[in-house]
């Protein structure tokens, strides 16, 4: 793209810097945030006149975790890509695990146990993120409920699936998956009446059977 002189500044500039007066003056994010920049996720290193840099997150990592590469971003970008901020206010977000068991299951026993385990890890983290959220949601005007561990039931083809969501910190997400599902393997294993569901095909041979 060609740049005119204007006043001695040449226009294709100007977006950078004002690029960086929205981030001076607005205050989008800060150092330390965790941010999403178009489909680029990563935390906030660097802000200079020019550009930020971002520590990617994600890509190819599971569970937000760290790729190791630095993403050098235009400031001018902010005003072309929609940014979001994880951490702006409190940093705490609501995560979803999904669990399959079979139509053969008892699925209430096991919608127990996934309550168990989630108040055996999470209770802190709700109740410690509480007044922040409720403080942030006043000053955006965003309604919520209630901030507690849930599970939700639904059907799927191959068996019922129960939903566990919660409250998890912005970069705890793997550590909360990994004691999520030991809790809930462990849980599983004590009951005969549960199995975890996988696709599967069913084929019948006799012609009476409904």
């Amino acid at each position: 793209t060609r740049c005119a002189d204007v006043t001695g500044v040449q226009t294709c500039a100007l977006p950078i810097f004002a690029g960086w007066a929205f981030i001076i003056l607005r205050r989008p994010f800060r150092v330390g945030d965790r941010v999403e920049v178009g489909e680029t996720i990563g935390d906030v290193v660097d802000v200079r006149i020019f550009r930020f840099s971002l520590l990617e997150v994600g890509n190819w990592v599971d569970a937000d975790q760290s790729t190791g590469r630095l993403i050098h971003v235009p400031n001018g970008v902010l005003f072309t890509e929609r940014l979001a901020n994880y951490t702006e206010g409190f940093e705490f977000i609501w995560h979803e695990i999904p669990v399959l068991v079979t139509f053969e299951s008892d699925w209430r026993r096991a919608k127990e146990r996934i309550e168990e385990v989630l108040a055996d890890s999470v209770p802190v983290v709700a109740r410690d993120a509480e007044q922040r959220i409720r403080d942030t949601a006043r000053e955006y005007q965003i309604r919520i409920g209630t901030l507690t561990p849930r599970v939700y039931v639904t059907v799927k083809d191959s068996g019922v699936l129960l939903t566990a969501r919660f409250l998890v910190g912005v970069r705890s997400r793997r550590g909360a998956d990994e004691r999520f599902w030991e809790g809930v393997l462990d849980a599983f294993a004590e009951e005969p009446n549960v199995d975890l569901a996988y696709p599967t095909l069913r084929v019948h041979t006799d012609p009476s059977e409904r």
